[in-house]
């Protein structure tokens, strides 16, 4: 596919045209820190849908998200998802027993505990005769946890599933280099002295050099964050506005922490250390100081900075999933259903961060939604120019007929029903863990605030994307 800045420099007279073609109103520093008012409960159509089980949220937690290399760095991934899920029994005291299924979601893994969903669920006491098993979609790893529980759960296989997600950025495998590890599989056969000593006579110091994993593409070869900062420039995002949304983000997060409305934050208390209780990424600044940063990816003239990224971050998360006859017969109350969702896949070289923008509408459209329906949007946080990015794609009616094939636009969220408590930038962004803490924002702030719909959207490495509908359980 033409890329888009590409199509932009040859098909238009000036970059002004292109920034005229996606303005997006200015995030100014009154508004993005204006409450948003409660949302008045509305008298709409349920998405229930005939001789369909109709699949609910019982609860959902997560161990605070920190910035890797903090609290638990001396841990393993299977100990944080271990955490979430006794968080999760503590929580809900649901028997053990009555779990069918075990999912999570994982994107770099620890190579001791491949399937982590398993170690996880050993560690905190499930029966062994539970199977489980561990997905990966990158940054929508839990999404697809999720997800792959409604199947077994609409399908019948099951009534009750646990799914969630797990990332340690604080430990990542470092390989050797291939000739090392080739060097040492063939010492490892070799049967005789003379095998060893001519194996060894080969060594050579360069392969000593380690294999370091990467957030890059390995189809383009190019980290997300380059990719984000092509977009906001394609898209015309400009450093300024990407920075107030950041400012935006971490501002609503530290007033939801401080009220607390992040309810699905449980304690855990780290071998060895404190019990950690909140999320430790959540950091307002002013502008002045964010603007002082330098480009992190395209220097010198990028607009992608560490103030408007999410950061590394440590972290877990486990939801309780039910048909919902099994959750009312067993006595819980519901916090919501989980109703439609796609996946969507786009070119992972200029479209790598656009999930959102293509995966709303044919949601939308799959459930007989529009955008005005939906009363709490949350929206997976990569960077602040992937955002902006989408609402501009959103709001466009020649990127829907040019790139959707779509007649018109969807429309961009409106800010004050977005990400009301913070996202990705300020909370932290785990990429196996963020799905599920999405869906469960969405379905305590429709609690909150007294709405019916909510929408998670979000992009993941490869150009894939994830969308889905989240419906308020009755009071």
């Amino acid at each position: 596919m033409t890329s888009i800045l590409t199509y932009t420099l040859k098909n238009l007279p000036s970059t002004s045209k292109w920034a005229l073609r996606f303005s997006l109103r200015p995030l100014s520093c009154s508004s993005q820190l204006r409450a948003a008012p409660a949302t008045q409960t509305k008298s709409k159509k349920t998405l229930a849908k005939p001789n369909i089980r109709n699949i609910v949220v019982v609860e959902g937690v997560r161990i605070p998200f920190l910035q890797s290399g903090t609290s638990y760095k001396e841990l393993m991934p299977h100990d944080l998802a271990r955490a979430a899920l006794l968080g999760l029994l503590h929580r809900t005291s649901v028997p053990k027993d009555v779990v069918d299924y075990i999912i999570f979601g994982t994107v770099i893994q620890e190579v001791k505990t491949s399937n982590v969903a398993r170690e996880a669920a050993l560690g905190a006491g499930f029966s062994d005769k539970t199977p489980a098993h561990t997905v990966t979609m990158a940054c929508i790893s839990a999404n697809q946890a999720m997800t792959t529980g409604v199947g077994l759960i609409a399908s019948g296989q099951c009534d009750v599933v646990v799914a969630g997600g797990v990332e340690l950025m604080s430990d990542v495998p470092i390989r050797h280099s291939r000739k090392m590890r080739k060097m040492l599989l063939d010492l490892n056969k070799a049967k005789t002295l003379g095998q060893r000593l001519s194996l060894i006579s080969k060594f050579r110091l360069n392969f000593l050099s380690p294999e370091l994993p990467a957030v890059a593409e390995f189809s383009t070869s190019e980290t997300m964050g380059h990719s984000a900062d092509r977009l906001a420039a394609a898209f015309a995002v400009s450093r300024l506005d990407q920075d107030e949304y950041a400012l935006r983000s971490h501002s609503l997060a530290k007033k939801a922490q401080d009220e607390g409305l992040l309810s699905d934050v449980v304690p855990f208390k780290v071998p060895g250390k404190d019990t950690v209780t909140k999320d430790n990424g959540i950091r307002p600044s002013s502008l002045e100081q964010m603007a002082k940063l330098k480009p992190a990816f395209i220097k010198p003239y990028g607009t992608v900075t560490a103030a408007n990224s999410s950061f590394l971050t440590d972290g877990a998360s486990a939801m309780l999933i039910m048909a919902e006859e099994k959750a009312l017969a067993m006595g819980y109350k519901p916090k919501a259903y989980l109703r439609d969702f796609v996946y969507v896949s786009q070119d992972p070289k200029d479209q790598l961060l656009l999930g959102p923008t293509y995966a709303t509408p044919k949601v939308l459209e799959r459930a007989g939604l529009t955008m005005t329906d939906i009363d709490a949007f949350e929206f997976h946080e990569a960077f602040s120019g992937q955002i902006l990015a989408n609402f501009k794609a959103m709001d466009s009616d020649w990127f829907a007929q040019n790139y959707m094939g779509r007649k018109t636009k969807v429309g961009s969220p409106p800010l004050e029903k977005f990400n009301n408590w913070g996202g990705s930038l300020s909370l932290g962004h785990p990429f196996g863990a963020t799905g599920c803490r999405l869906v469960m924002a969405a379905a305590n702030r429709l609690r909150k605030e007294g709405g019916q719909y909510g929408l998670v959207a979000a992009c993941a490495a490869g150009g894939q994307g994830h969308a889905m509908i989240v419906e308020a359980y009755p009071k």
